[in-house]
């Protein structure tokens, strides 16, 4: 790809006097990031009614979802019934979690929900090739009352357990969840960023219809999935 916009080429002490006076911002924007962060560990919670969600093998109580872990996240990944490719964000943020053991050590589990039926959602984590654990809330109002109905869009939530009891501390949704994506960390330091029409950029940046660089979830299972 060609492109002709380019940023302009100073030298060395003005390239470092201005990239000092962005630390500055961005060492700010980290400290405010860690006031939200005190702020959201001193929020109050909600006590949670004795939820069955649907496992691969079976049956689960909302509170055994957490595995004798205290802390749970979960993604509230958007379904339309009767579709064999199911929305293309959700999708493609959900296949970047492969790794999520190192959460043992935080006393703490991320699992997915999703409003398909069970042997649905799980042939399509086989297709999509995602390697969270899955579950149905199908049977189950749990996904309406934490902001994800049938039908409706997508949420993250996180529940604290003590005992056998289950509470909510934690929602969010939009654009509120890119806080737990790598992928727009990434793109946001390159030099064109997300190159969507939306974007703050110089004149004559490439620029793009907003979701247009998204992975559509055919691609997401063509690189990883086993296209059953």
């Amino acid at each position: 790809m060609s492109i002709n916009a380019l940023p302009s080429v100073v030298d060395t002490d003005t390239w470092q006097r201005q990239i000092d006076e962005l630390r500055a911002r961005e060492k700010a924007a980290t400290r405010e990031l860690d006031a939200i962060a005190a702020q959201r560990r001193r929020l109050p919670m909600v006590k949670m009614p004795d939820y069955t969600l649907e496992g691969a093998n079976g049956p689960v109580r909302l509170v055994d979802v957490f595995e004798g872990k205290s802390q749970l996240i979960v993604y509230n990944h958007m379904w339309s019934a009767g579709e064999q490719w199911q929305c293309g964000g959700c999708t493609s943020l959900t296949s970047q979690y492969t790794r999520l053991e190192y959460l043992d050590k935080y006393d703490a589990r991320f699992v997915l929900v999703t409003q398909g039926p069970i042997e649905e959602a799980l042939a399509y984590q086989r297709r999509v090739g995602n390697t969270m654990t899955w579950y149905s809330t199908a049977d189950s109002p749990f996904g309406a009352d934490v902001g994800a109905p049938a039908g409706g869009g997508f949420a993250v939530n996180v529940f604290l357990r003590d005992g056998d009891t289950v509470y909510r501390t934690w929602n969010s949704s939009g654009r509120g969840t890119e806080q737990l994506s790598y992928t727009f960390a990434l793109v946001d330091v390159l030099p064109y960023g997300r190159q969507e029409e939306w974007q703050d950029s110089p004149q004559g940046w490439p620029k793009s219809p907003t979701y247009s660089n998204w992975s559509s979830s055919q691609e997401i299972a063509a690189r990883y999935g086993s296209q059953a």
